[in-house]
């Protein structure tokens, strides 16, 4: 007796094609399990067993043989029960082979034959479609598969009973109905709690507009904080596409919650304690990380130099590529990681620059302090702000006219330039100022005469890296793209300079 189903592996947000086989054989009874199984699959043999056993279908006592093909493919994880006990009850004459030939499925099965959520249920319903087949798949996990396509068969079940009836005939399991997360909006911090703090609140929009990276430099209580987690409340909402990536990383971490896909940008904000595969993902199971699951958003890192310098530096990358890559001995996984770093530090180790504050140590104890974050990532970040400390005739005052929705809009209208310029060069792949390089930075940042030469006098100057240059040269671009012009002008260019972090530099330059 023979039973065949399909399901999925995951390596990254990619879904492998993977047959599960079963053979029932004569002889002694033993349940085994073989393809590169891991521990949780190796165990899926005693929740299949009880599974089964709970709806009336006890095992033949004879040798069972499950082989997830193929053999030199990795499989990890329990969403495997429900194929495999699917396939069972094909080999043992319960369900027709016809009725599960053209679906995939995923599902981890409780012993009184519930089918439990599982984590990937979006990337395996992408897959299953890719392999033209419909997805069978937790009644929780629903909403979100069906959002792999419309014309998917997707069936979403609650319980083995109720899915061998609906293949019977004697139940009909409805398709879900893909749900969107909008409430998220509608509690997001506002830019107008913020009081003072003009230049900050700048910069910020400068940030968002180009999709660039941002640091704080500032004492404790000057709004550092306050004013990152108030960024996602003025960056355009996702598109269908960004929705989509964002979602799948997502849901291979189960973290969406009811199966709906979340229409704002994910903003992230590990504590400071956080470890390299924490942050970056891997481990012994790789998984996403905090950068990964902040991908099209926004990785807050408060209190930067307290990162273990590592840890900091493995960011190098991911900034870079857009990408994380996780090697291991016998695979390779990658992540997408495209995302925008705004980090927030204090002067120094003791906080220095808090009203009535003096640093007893001076210079030294700010160029320490700074001197545990590498040059080449200080280099990665666009821009470079200091934050003073808000006086109390700043809190006195009435709330700013302007809120999170001006700004925004603005925002929004510099990305549509970006996007909209990019698009009539015949780039795809790249939506933001911050993401273009070489050649197409110099043909959509051209320069009139008198910002070409304060570039040049500023390069010199401050003795800029090139890539410290490209980067100027990407923040002029969004200014002039904030402003609604095409020319970059030498007062986008002096604006983009005064972000370059001189303060900084001068206190390492003092130590």
């Amino acid at each position: 007796m023979f039973g065949r189903m399909s399901t999925v592996a995951f390596v990254g947000i990619e879904a492998r094609p993977v047959h599960v086989e079963v053979r029932i054989t004569p002889g002694k009874h033993v349940f085994s399990v073989v393809g590169l199984p891991d521990k949780a699959v190796a165990e899926s043999r005693e929740r299949v067993r009880g599974a089964l056993h709970a709806i009336g279908l006890g095992l033949p006592w004879t040798r069972l043989t499950v082989n997830l093909a193929p053999g030199d493919l990795p499989k990890e994880g329990s969403h495997f029960d429900l194929p495999i006990a699917l396939a069972m009850m094909v080999a043992m004459g319960a369900i027709s082979p016809d009725a599960v030939e053209g679906f995939a499925a995923i599902g981890e099965l409780q012993l009184d034959g519930a089918i439990r959520t599982v984590p990937g249920a979006l990337p395996a319903a992408v897959g299953a479609n890719a392999m033209g087949k419909g997805l069978i798949c937790p009644e929780a996990c629903g909403p979100e598969a069906a959002w792999a396509a419309e014309s998917m068969n997707v069936i979403a079940a609650p319980h083995l009973v109720s899915l061998v009836n609906h293949f019977r005939g004697t139940q009909t399991l409805r398709r879900p109905t893909a749900a969107i997360d909008r409430d998220t909006s509608d509690h997001m911090p506002d830019l107008r709690d913020v009081k003072g703090q003009e230049t900050a609140k700048r910069a910020l929009e400068v940030a968002a507009a180009g999709g660039h990276n941002l640091l704080m430099i500032g004492p404790p209580g000057s709004g550092k904080s306050m004013l990152a987690a108030r960024l996602p409340s003025i960056l355009p909402p996702l598109d269908a596409t960004e929705m989509l990536e964002v979602s799948m990383v997502h849901s291979l971490a189960g973290e969406l919650m009811g199966g709906k896909l979340r229409v704002e940008r994910p903003f992230r904000a590990p504590h400071h304690s956080a470890s390299m595969a924490a942050l970056v993902g891997g481990g012994s199971r790789p998984k996403p990380g905090e950068v990964s699951l902040a991908h099209m958003g926004v990785l807050f890192l408060d209190e930067l130099p307290e990162f273990v310098p590592q840890v900091l530096d493995s960011l190098r990358q991911p900034l870079e590529i857009g990408e994380v890559v996780i090697a291991r001995a016998n695979h390779r996984i990658s992540y997408p990681s495209r995302i925008q770093l705004i980090a927030a530090m204090n002067p120094c180790k003791c906080g220095g620059g808090s009203p009535g504050h003096a640093c007893k140590r001076g210079p030294k104890c700010a160029a320490d302090y700074q001197g545990r974050i590498s040059g080449p990532l200080l280099d990665r970040i666009d821009l470079q702000i200091e934050v003073p400390a808000v006086s109390a005739s700043d809190l006195a005052l009435p709330a700013p006219a302007e809120g999170s929705a001006q700004v925004r809009a603005r925002v929004t209208a510099a990305r549509e330039r970006q996007r909209d310029r990019l698009h009539n060069l015949g780039i795809k792949n790249i939506r933001t100022n911050a993401e273009v390089s070489g050649r197409l930075l110099e043909d959509i940042a051209k320069l009139d005469a008198e910002g070409v030469a304060l570039l040049q006098q500023a390069s010199a100057t401050l003795q800029l890296s090139a890539r410290g240059f490209h980067r100027t040269l990407k923040v002029a671009r969004t200014l002039a793209d904030l402003d609604a012009v095409e020319q970059v002008g030498r007062i986008h260019i002096a604006e983009a300079l005064s972000y370059r972090g001189e303060t900084l530099r001068q206190q390492r330059a003092a130590a």
